[in-house]
């Protein structure tokens, strides 16, 4: 295949495979709600939901092996742990989650059926498409991913065109925090780790190219799939923003019915009538690639744990799409609420270890590792825990652990342990 070629199929599907419910319904409320202050909200949107993601890619193209690879330097018990809850949340949380955005605003809207049935159709779907995980990066990198670009920045352009460009006031007090912790919530830092070993293992079945040329590859599919993902969320964000004064959301919705609202008065003011079939269109493309990832990559790791078994990959398979099924019933919301505080305690640590296998590796040695990841973990309980049962001894502590009260307490603590076990290496050289 022409090297450019393989190139832009690697970067379409990588894009696709990231981009799913959270990607489309979250920027343009946040937006709406950021107001003037929108440039600063995407700012912080950026950083966990385009830049760790693809400086995980990176990782991913630095390893070259499976999520396990990611955290065996803590501990290979640490890391088979941290592996399985990955990928439980993966299919728990986020793939269920596209089943839902499908339902409630593509399907239901239009043949007023039942959850159920659109996500049992939806993941007997999924299934079919990762028993057939050879086919997966061309057929998406060839047709879905040109297709859901295409019609993002159609709706973006034409809405932005068309906007009178007045904000409202910002709802935020700390835009820029607020845009980090919304990013959260798009699970790319987590789809970066899962679904980067989906690519890697898609590129090994199809090409026997050497670790370098492998490397390259997925270094620049990443850099292009990130550029996609900036250009999409910033223009998602200052669509939501400029239209802040034209579409009024019923504050009494609640928060899933706002961004569907949102996004579907978007597409109508953009495109008349028509908008809300392509908006149908795009959230069922968006979500179902994703899901798809998020499968394959699942039944991937435990398909290797039992010596490359095929039984294993399809029985594995089949779970995660029972499960979605299962899950896929509740609203896109309450997933969103079930999500937060899982989120609180995994997003931090999958972020440090996705820098630290970034990094060279002589500033990221086992004792470092080690130090930061414990540190993480330490620091993310009191999110945690204030989150699921606040309490005045939690709101004390929260008030002394700088940047605690934002959800971001472990960020210091972490930077400082990666210094003093630094420092402490090359006092012993």
């Amino acid at each position: 295949m022409n090297k450019t070629k393989e190139l832009l199929i690697t970067s379409f599907a990588l894009f696709s495979l990231f981009f799913g419910a959270g990607n489309l319904l979250l920027p343009p409320l946040l937006g709406y709600n950021a107001g003037s202050d929108w440039f600063w909200v995407i700012l912080g949107f950026v950083i966990t939901a385009v830049v760790i993601p693809i400086i995980g890619i990176y990782s991913h193209a630095k390893l070259q092996g499976t999520l396990f690879d990611f955290g065996k330097k803590v501990s290979p018990v640490f890391s088979f742990i941290y592996c399985i809850l990955i990928y439980l949340i993966a299919v728990a949380i986020p793939s269920p989650r596209t089943a839902a955005a499908t339902h409630e605003i593509a399907i239901h809207p239009a043949f007023g059926t039942s959850p159920l049935l659109t996500s049992s159709i939806y993941f007997i779907l999924v299934f079919v498409f990762a028993l057939n995980r050879s086919k997966i990066l061309n057929f998406i990198g060839k047709y879905l991913t040109p297709l859901i670009v295409i019609m993002l920045l159609i709706v973006i352009g034409i809405g932005l065109g068309s906007s009178q460009m007045i904000t409202n006031t910002s709802q935020f007090e700390a835009p820029i925090v607020s845009g980090i912790l919304e990013g959260y919530q798009t699970f790319d830092a987590i789809g970066a780790v899962v679904v980067g070993a989906v690519i890697i293992i898609s590129i090994n079945i199809k090409t026997d190219a050497s670790f370098e040329s492998k490397k390259a590859l997925i270094k620049k599919s990443g850099l292009i799939a990130g550029l996609g993902l900036f250009i999409i969320y910033a223009g998602l964000i200052s669509v939501g923003a400029f239209y802040g004064s034209e579409i009024n959301i019923n504050k009494d919705l609640s928060s899933d019915m706002q961004r569907a609202y949102l996004l579907r008065g978007v597409s109508i003011k953009s495109l008349g009538a028509f908008g809300n079939t392509v908006l149908s269109v795009l959230i069922s493309l968006a979500c179902f690639t994703t899901a798809v990832g998020i499968v394959t990559g699942t039944a991937d790791y435990f398909k290797g744990l039992m010596r490359d078994s095929k039984t294993v990959y399809g029985v594995t398979a089949f779970i995660a799409c029972v499960f979605g099924v299962v899950v896929g019933q509740l609203n896109f919301n309450a997933i969103i609420v079930i999500a937060l505080p899982v989120l609180l305690f995994i997003y931090p640590i999958t972020i440090v270890l996705i820098l630290l296998n970034a990094i060279p590796d002589k500033w990221a040695s086992t004792l470092v590792f080690r130090a930061v990841v414990c540190l993480t973990f330490l620091f993310s309980i009191p999110d945690v825990l204030n989150f699921l049962m606040p309490s005045e001894a939690l709101s004390s502590l929260i008030n002394i652990i700088p940047l605690a009260k934002y959800s971001l307490g472990w960020i210091l603590p972490t930077c400082i342990g990666f210094i003093l076990a630094n420092v402490t290496l090359k006092r012993k050289d």
